[in-house]
């Protein structure tokens, strides 16, 4: 049996670096919870992590760029969409710690001088759009750019799977750890964590409740079509275990994530996430983002509906920020009707 100074002794070992406000708040939702007649909700604000705007790549990124530090890196190399929460992150935390960001971002619907992509120019990163799809392709891209960056002289390192999934994990064991610390002073035992997720955030939520014996089970919520998620989550799972020494096995079984609430494909709205979007803001003045948590609200917001859950239930629903993405789907989410 582990407890939970135990583990957190152990992700205490783990290389680190400060760039986030950290326990980030356990905030309770009863406007919320009353406009859909129960279970009584809170939500996990990683939105107020502190780092450009917060989110729950500053938790991890903790552990990545920890990592990049004590092997000697002076440059970071990252990429994914153009509209990248991870993306914004890392290039605000590079300036944070003096360190070059390269960020290569594919091309797609949302590649408009706004939201994050905004904020990338601003925080000054070394920034290219490419015609390759968020994937295998860039990862491999961005791996050739480092050994570009390399030949120049620089030591770079690169955000990629395997090694930064599995260290998402072990940053959301640590979430895990918070939340464990929260429900006691609230005096809760919540039944369910629902949460945007299709890897090392899952990860760490299903390892850190296995780890201590929780009685919530975290249920994932995925904003991509993401083929082999399930071995994705618990490899991911079993890595963090491995770096934190600690004996368990995670099986695919343990993983409960649903592909329901994806819509037309990633990055794409639907009109459940907007309805979601606005009941939040509009009962708790929580501001969640178009592509993650709205999807995995409206997900909630569904299986209220279909009576999964007790009125006495209490639900934990990670917010994984991404707020400024809300800025480049203006016109999808502005409502001129009172014009």
């Amino acid at each position: 049996m582990i407890t939970r100074q135990d583990l957190l002794q152990r992700i205490a070992k783990i290389p680190q670096v400060d760039i986030g406000h950290f326990p980030t708040p356990l905030e309770e939702c009863p406007r919320l919870t009353e406009a859909l007649g129960g279970p009584r909700i809170f939500i996990k604000r990683e939105d107020c992590s502190g780092l450009a705007m917060g989110g729950n790549k500053v938790r991890q990124l903790t552990f990545t760029i920890g990592d990049a530090v004590s092997q000697g890196a002076d440059s970071i190399v990252h990429g994914a969409a153009s509209q990248s929460n991870h993306c914004r992150q890392t290039a605000a935390a590079c300036n944070k710690l003096g360190l070059n960001c390269y960020l290569r971002l594919a091309h797609d619907h949302k590649s408009i001088n706004q939201g994050n992509l905004l904020l990338d120019n601003l925080f000054g990163a070394d920034i290219d759009i490419v015609s390759l799809p968020f994937g295998p392709e860039l990862e491999e891209f961005k791996l050739e750019l480092a050994e570009k960056l390399k030949s120049e002289g620089l030591k770079p390192y690169v955000v990629t799977s395997p090694r930064s999934t599995a260290l998402a994990a072990v940053a959301f064991t640590w979430c895990i750890a918070e939340i464990h610390a929260q429900q006691e002073h609230e005096g809760i035992d919540a039944d369910y964590l629902y949460t945007a997720s299709v890897g090392g955030t899952q990860a760490g939520l299903v390892l850190g409740s296995k780890v201590l014996d929780m009685k919530l089970k975290p249920y994932g919520i995925a904003p991509i079509h993401w083929e082999g998620k399930y071995d994705r989550i618990s490899n991911a799972a079993n890595s963090a275990a491995s770096l934190l020494n600690i004996d368990i096995n995670i099986l695919n079984t343990d993983i409960h994530n649903s592909d329901d609430y994806i819509g037309e494909g990633y990055g794409y709205l639907t009109e459940e996430c907007i309805s979601a979007l606005k009941l939040v803001a509009r009962t708790e003045g929580i501001i969640l983002d178009p592509v993650y948590t709205a999807k995995a609200m409206a997900c909630l917001i569904d299986h209220i509906k279909q009576n999964r859950f007790d009125k006495n239930d209490t639900i934990i629903f990670l917010h994984t920020g991404g707020t400024p993405a809300l800025f480049a789907y203006n016109n999808e989410l502005y409502d001129d009707s009172h014009l």
